[in-house]
């Protein structure tokens, strides 16, 4: 299991923090914000990746994703977009990721009706991203944030079959109107990565497993009928957190 399962660490952390990234011995999912990318020195986050690697650790990557749409309407957010996707390229070259995980920038109150602008735009975008991915040797794969249903997500899914999905129980759990099996039964099988943390259902707490409402007995039955092999990020935002996920998530290996 190990070597499937990942924890969620910013890249700035990791900077300061490698030896005890190294110590815990834990793969990490490398968040780049847009600012880190800017100031991302490639010499430093080649020596990063080949100690990382030295060390028997696997990589996943995050990508920026604040006030980021790939599938944007506004073609001046389509090319920031683009422009960030492009640097992250860059780093994912360095540490070259099983995964690297984007936000579709999708919600229905935005769109509306307009979901099939928001799906051509977003292909578009997706097919300059994915030859690049296919040369650097990882997959891509969008995550759910504000998807209440999966039809956008599977329309783009089946546009891109390259594409996969990063399935975040944690965001299900806050906007889904629909079950957890008839989320599977729809996007199961393009799952290649899940983030995972726990909530009451009313805010993005990232709590530790078990501690909030979600049923994780559930969900792990359900990834290892439909996505046995697929990567599992914790996804913690203190020390604290990530202990007790390490710790609680036992329970279900």
């Amino acid at each position: 299991m190990n070597d499937r399962l990942f924890v969620h660490v910013p890249y700035s952390f990791l900077q300061q923090n490698l030896e005890l990234v190294l110590a815990k011995g834990v793969n990490p999912e490398v968040f780049f914000s847009g600012d880190m990318l800017d100031t991302l020195i490639p010499e430093e986050l080649a020596a990063i990746a080949a100690t990382l690697a030295g060390n028997g650790l696997a990589t996943t990557i995050h990508a920026p994703f604040i006030d980021l749409n790939p599938g944007s309407v506004e073609r001046l957010i389509r090319d920031v977009t683009r422009h960030r996707f492009a640097q992250l390229l860059g780093a994912a070259a360095h540490l070259k990721p099983r995964v690297v995980v984007f936000h579709p920038g999708y919600d229905r109150w935005r769109y509306g009706e307009s979901q099939d602008k928001w799906l051509q735009h977003s292909i578009a975008t997706w097919q300059e991203v994915l030859p690049r991915a296919a040369e650097i040797g990882f997959t891509v794969a969008v995550e759910n944030i504000f998807e209440e249903e999966p039809s956008t997500l599977q329309a783009l899914f089946e546009a891109l079959p390259q594409l996969r999905h990063c399935f975040d129980v944690g965001h299900w759990n806050l906007f889904t109107k629909v079950g957890m099996e008839e989320w599977f039964a729809t996007l199961g099988s393009f799952i290649a990565e899940a983030h995972i943390h726990d909530n009451h259902g009313r805010r993005d707490d990232h709590a530790p497993v078990g501690e909030g409402n979600i049923d994780f007995a559930l969900f792990f039955r359900l990834m290892a009928q439909y996505a046995p092999q697929a990567a599992w990020t914790i996804e913690a935002h203190s020390k604290e957190d990530l202990d007790r996920s390490l710790t609680n998530i036992r329970t279900f290996l």
